[in-house]
């Protein structure tokens, strides 16, 4: 009888071990389709100019597409932003504190802008950059970061640069 005991529970590890094994092969497979995440930025505007600070706030939208079979919700976004090719500072989207079922979902084929509140103090850069974005003389504006997507059983981060 010892040895019958024996015997169910080496079963019930290999039976458990198989399961793990089988579930990170299930989750690699959902790397690949992360992998083939897009972004752009499609837009940078000036939203208010709080000269008591010397900051300005700006909306950065990102188009986020999803071209993959598999659904997936985007974490994170960080990106340093750039205009006219000088570092303005440094940006983030984040729902890391939202629950996985509370995050929009980016279902196959499907393309879903994200804004987020991008803060330029005039401490942080020199004048005439700051002067030209409050004004609106900005041409070209460039982010470049990594975005982290997540499925239930999967994470990944990938680089990125876009340019506006």
């Amino acid at each position: 009888m010892a040895l019958q005991s024996k015997m169910t529970v080496y079963a019930a590890i290999v039976g458990v071990l198989a399961m793990m094994g089988g579930i990170v092969y299930y989750a690699s497979l959902d790397n690949a389709s992360l992998e083939q995440i897009k972004i752009e930025l499609t837009s940078v505007e000036l939203r208010n100019v709080n000269t008591v600070n010397n900051e300005a706030k700006f909306d950065v939208t990102f188009l986020v597409m999803n071209p993959s079979d598999k659904t997936f919700t985007v974490s994170l976004i960080e990106y340093q932003l750039y205009g006219d090719g000088t570092l303005l500072g440094s940006g983030q989207y984040s729902t890391a504190d939202i629950a996985l079922p509370g995050r929009a979902l980016f279902i196959p084929d499907a393309a879903v802008p994200l804004k987020n509140t991008f803060v330029l103090s005039k401490s942080d850069v020199n004048s005439e950059i700051y002067q030209a974005a409050i004004e609106n003389r900005v041409n070209s504006f460039t982010a470049e970061g990594n975005v982290t997507t997540e499925t239930s059983w999967s994470i990944i981060e990938k680089e990125f640069k876009s340019e506006l």
